[in-house]
């Protein structure tokens, strides 16, 4: 019945429509208007009606659609199956399998079989061990003294509370970092962690686990902050923000998770608003080169004081002119080639690692500058050109597109200038990957604390990630560290260094 009702509404729709079409035409025709502008206005009411229908049901996706090639050289062979993966990191054990003893008898002559040395026929297998819990008594060791006066008790194992009135005194460091990466990295909510660690032979109550990574937070604060600040020392940051959920009672309010990244490191800030004084707050102070999208807080921010550099991204521009191919597929369709024509530019450009030489980098910056100046900018000024030629209305999405990007064209070009400023900042989306499908899974904060402590595991945990180094093995070696000596910082690149 749904089906025969949506079916009848789309045809009342398109008969509606092809009533306003002659309509408009007619009066058109009576005012004596031009046909074109009266063209580029039904096109507009066709887009309006189209973005409806994407943002209810279509895809979010800015994958174009990939043009076969025209003649194919030969078309290679499809590939049956895949090989064995190979294993590196997995411990190996060898099961040797014998016969049964009555087994060993040669079904030809009655004679005994008897092995046959070095010669085996061997196969792989993958298996798991389960994850188990294990209650440790530790029982430490007192002594004393003939004489009385001295009562020594032999050392203990480091424990994230040192105070006995301290809940959470119970559980081990490693089983801190095992729910933070379980919350954080797997982005399994506590109370789906209680649950499974009930079918492991647990019993334990999701307020536990929260003391347990709230505690390991507080010892893993000064390594938090150091992160910060070593982002912030970065000459080229990128900038972005998404919502995150904080719940009061039964309604959830949107707050906003700030991000700023460098080249190995990546810093997250929770806080109330998307204002310009939130923006304030989490830059500090900065005084280099900001790249970012078109969101106004950065520009005012940029103007204010302090007084940093602002680039833009050409992803975001990019994506404007996707999101009106659809509808335009002509005029995006040729933007759309000359950023692509950027971007392949870019790709010849050597890239800037954090481990490189200052030799090297000196090297790399100048052939960046000498490709960008030779080839990014006459496509560059090419594009501004195509940009300033076009027609279109300017509330549709492709005026919007042509708007957005001329209104940021100095940010947007000032890759050309700075051969160290990137051509887009999908470097910080990648790093709110993790933070937004966390966010999906277990909706957001119940208290600023939470807020904090989200913000703090997801900067280290991503930052490991940004440098190679395996979240659970860092979050370990970082807090035994701060443990062993109150207020020691570990970051994730110093890892790769040491």
């Amino acid at each position: 019945m749904l089906r025969q009702v949506a079916v009848l509404l789309e045809r009342e729709n398109e008969t509606l429509h092809a009533k306003v079409q002659a309509l408009t035409h007619e009066l058109a025709r009576l005012r004596g208007a031009d046909a074109s502008a009266v063209e580029r206005q039904l096109v507009f009411l066709k887009e309006l009606l189209a973005q409806r229908e994407q943002a209810l049901f279509g895809p979010s996706s800015e994958q174009r659609p990939h043009r076969p090639d025209p003649a194919p050289a030969s078309a290679p062979a499809p590939r049956r199956g895949h090989g064995p993966t190979a294993q590196p990191e997995l411990p190996r054990v060898e099961v040797v399998h014998v016969l049964d003893t009555a087994d060993q008898m040669c079904p030809q002559c009655g004679g005994t079989l008897r092995p046959m040395a070095g010669q085996t026929e061997d196969a792989e297998e993958i298996t798991v061990v389960e994850r188990h819990f294990t209650l440790v008594t530790h029982k430490r060791q007192k002594y004393r003294c003939a004489c009385n006066g001295c009562v020594d008790t032999a050392p203990g194992p480091l424990r994230l509370a040192a105070r006995p009135d301290v809940r959470g005194q119970r559980y081990s460091p490693e089983f801190a970092v095992e729910v933070a990466i379980g919350k954080y990295g797997d982005h399994l909510p506590l109370e789906r962690q209680v649950r499974v660690m009930r079918r492991e032979g647990l019993v334990v109550a999701s307020q536990t686990l929260w003391d347990q990574i709230e505690a390991l937070a507080t010892v893993l604060q000064p390594t938090y902050a150091a992160l910060h600040r070593h982002v912030l020392a970065a000459p080229v940051i990128g900038a972005d923000e998404t919502w995150w959920r904080f719940m009061r009672g039964q309604e959830g309010t949107r707050w906003w998770a700030w991000s700023v990244t460098s080249a190995d490191a990546v810093a997250y800030t929770i806080l109330e608003s998307r204002s310009q004084e939130a923006a304030r707050h989490v830059l500090n102070g900065y005084g280099g080169i900001v790249l970012a999208d078109g969101y106004g807080a950065y520009d005012a921010l940029a103007r204010a004081g302090p007084r940093f550099t602002l680039a833009h991204c050409w992803a975001h521009v990019r994506r404007k002119f996707v999101e009106a191919e659809p509808h335009y597929p002509g005029p995006c369709g040729e933007a759309l080639a000359l950023i692509g024509q950027l971007y392949a530019t870019e790709r010849a450009c050597p890239r800037l690692d954090g481990g490189m030489d200052e030799a090297s980098r000196a090297e790399a910056l100048r052939l960046r500058a000498t490709l960008r100046a030779e080839q990014s900018a006459p496509i560059s000024a090419e594009i501004r050109s195509w940009a300033h030629r076009q027609r279109a209305l300017p509330g549709s999405s492709l005026g919007k597109a042509i708007a957005y990007m001329l209104g940021l064209w100095a940010g947007l070009t000032r890759f050309l200038e700075d051969p160290r400023i990137p051509l887009d900042n999908n470097a910080t989306e990648r790093g709110l990957r993790g933070l937004v499908v966390g966010r999906k899974n277990h909706y957001g904060s119940r208290s600023k604390r939470g807020t904090e402590v989200a913000a703090l595991f997801y900067s280290l945990i991503e930052s490991a990630k940004l440098c190679g180094v395996e979240p659970k093995a860092y979050l370990l070696h970082a807090v035994r560290a701060a443990l062993a000596n109150p207020g020691t910082v570990t970051l994730p690149h110093e890892l790769l260094t040491n």
